[in-house]
């Protein structure tokens, strides 16, 4: 009745997301062999076209080690664990596969807190 349909030209996990990652949005990040797959946060501003095409993150773990670096943000679309603020990486648009969830901005600025702090910034 219909025609078969053609195999899948790539495996579920090598599609990437055509959106552009937000500040406070939690996607679901390719970070190469090392680092894995895993949720991270977007932390920086969007780029214009005169910037390079990078994303400041922040990886999520769930192998946390009780560090004054990790900061807790439960949310339901993450695994327990921590945003490790010292794994502060940027990364152009095509490592970022799906969104998960979007950070309330009491959430992010816990986050923020933790960046500032880890860098020596006294937080306002």
């Amino acid at each position: 009745m219909f025609p078969p349909s053609r195999p899948s030209r790539s495996a579920p996990w090598t599609k990437r997301s055509r959106s552009v990652p937000k500040r406070g949005e939690v996607w679901q990040v390719d970070f190469g062999i090392t680092a894995k797959v895993r949720p991270a946060l977007v932390i920086s501003v969007p780029y214009s076209d005169e910037d390079r095409a990078l994303i400041g993150v922040i990886p999520h773990t769930t192998a946390t080690r009780g560090s004054q670096f990790e900061v807790v943000v439960p949310a339901q679309f993450l695994d327990k664990g921590s945003f490790l603020v010292q794994g502060l990486q940027a990364l152009p648009p095509k490592f970022f596969l799906r969104r998960l969830g979007v950070l309330s901005p009491a959430q992010l600025q816990t986050v923020e807190d933790g960046l500032l702090r880890w860098l020596g910034i006294p937080a306002n």
